[in-house]
């Protein structure tokens, strides 16, 4: 954000215009809100700050909820800051350790550190963007907890708090944070930090895993189905004797599974009569064995992230399948047996074999009133295709 863009938003009369339009507008027909509010007298800037802010507050309700309604964004900000649910988990971490004051290094537009704020610690957020700074300032305000820096995470005095939560932006120009070099600050600068003082640093969920060192914990997040971010977690903050986290948030909680290491795999085995597909943070965190251990089951195939098993077991860890159908990965022999059973809407998962959904689905033509899932995968190294229906 453009320090001019700042300044007009951060005015009464921006402020006032901005809380005038209320969630119930749309934004569908973005040329006949401009002409209303330029009607009604509003200069050119004033309109075109406000109107960047109310997309991006449409945007981040999907992050933050109701709380976006009264939030300021940046672009970059908002890309990067963490859900309402998940920063909610980083809190909880840092309270039951009974750490009272944090410093979020690198605050961004301050969604953490609301999360930290809201259950009583006092928080000290650094952010070395000016504009950015300004946009945390203006989000914490509710929260006397909370104090916002404008300056480098790399200087603040580590003696002013008991630890660290930090989020690494990304260096100008990198596009994914997967490499020591992409870090700001640089990955070594945080890990040294989490040397010092109990901290959190949050990473990209696929970063190379050579990275992680061995004196942290590891911890892989997904929310409603969606791995969001790695956690390397240290000193109070760590489980004794957990190395590898799989955290998973949905409707029905939060569910975890740990280990000391990352878990052995079990032996493939014939295919049952159910099909569980792990989630991804499960995956991530290589912890595919736990899973296939829990729910008394096998792998599908030695090198493919599918488990199967002979009765079903529901786990927050993986979504269930019955298993419908058995075919060889042939597109003529699936389209017949599709148009048999009048399945006209279908969805492609594909683990394991070098095809194209869309590109499959063209050679199908599925047609009829009925739906199914088709699972795209090997069996003991043989390409096969699986009809399953979800057991949610």
């Amino acid at each position: 954000m453009e320090s001019t863009e700042l300044r007009e938003l951060l005015t009464p009369e921006a402020l006032t215009l901005l809380a005038s339009l209320g969630p119930s507008d749309s934004t569908a027909d973005a040329v006949r809100l401009v002409s209303r509010l330029r009607k009604e007298g509003h200069p050119p800037a004033r309109v075109a700050a406000v109107l960047t802010q109310y997309r991006l507050r449409r945007r981040a309700v999907a992050k933050f909820g109701g709380f976006a309604e009264r939030m300021l964004f940046t672009e970059r900000g908002l890309e990067q800051a963490s859900r309402l649910s998940v920063a909610a988990q980083h809190a909880g971490r840092f309270a039951a350790a009974g750490l009272a004051r944090v410093g979020d290094l690198g605050c961004g537009i301050g969604g953490d550190t609301m999360a930290l704020a809201a259950l009583g610690l006092d928080v000290i957020a650094v952010e070395r963007d000016e504009a950015t700074a300004a946009i945390a300032a203006y989000n914490l305000a509710p929260w006397p907890e909370a104090t916002v820096e404008h300056g480098d995470a790399e200087t603040l005095d580590l003696d002013r708090v008991d630890a660290v939560w930090m989020d690494p932006a990304r260096r100008e120009g990198a596009r994914r944070l997967s490499s020591p070099d992409d870090f700001s600050p640089p990955l070594d600068t945080a890990l040294g930090i989490a040397r010092r003082r109990p901290a959190g640093i949050k990473l990209a969920p696929g970063m190379d895993r050579s990275l992680i060192p061995d004196d942290v914990e590891a911890q892989w997040v997904s929310d409603g189905g969606e791995v969001v971010e790695l956690v390397l977690w240290s000193g109070a903050l760590a489980r004794p004797g957990v190395r590898r986290a799989a955290l998973v948030l949905g409707p029905q909680g939060a569910a975890e599974l740990r280990a000391a290491e990352d878990s052995p795999d079990v032996e493939a085995g014939r295919l049952g009569e159910y099909l569980y597909e792990p989630d991804g943070a499960v995956i991530r965190a290589r912890l595919i064995g736990d899973l296939a251990r829990s729910i008394e089951g096998r792998m599908l195939d030695a090198s493919i992230a599918y488990v199967t098993a002979d009765s079903l077991a529901p786990s927050p860890f993986a979504r269930a399948f019955r298993v419908l159908e058995r075919w060889p990965l042939d597109a003529k022999r699936i389209a017949k047996a599709l148009a048999e059973r009048r399945i006209g809407t279908i969805e492609i998962k594909k683990r394991g074999v070098d095809v194209d959904p869309a590109a499959f689905r063209k050679q199908l033509r599925p047609t009829g009133p009925n739906a199914a899932t088709l699972v795209l995968t090997r069996i003991a190294g043989e390409r096969a295709a699986l009809l399953v229906e979800r057991c949610d």
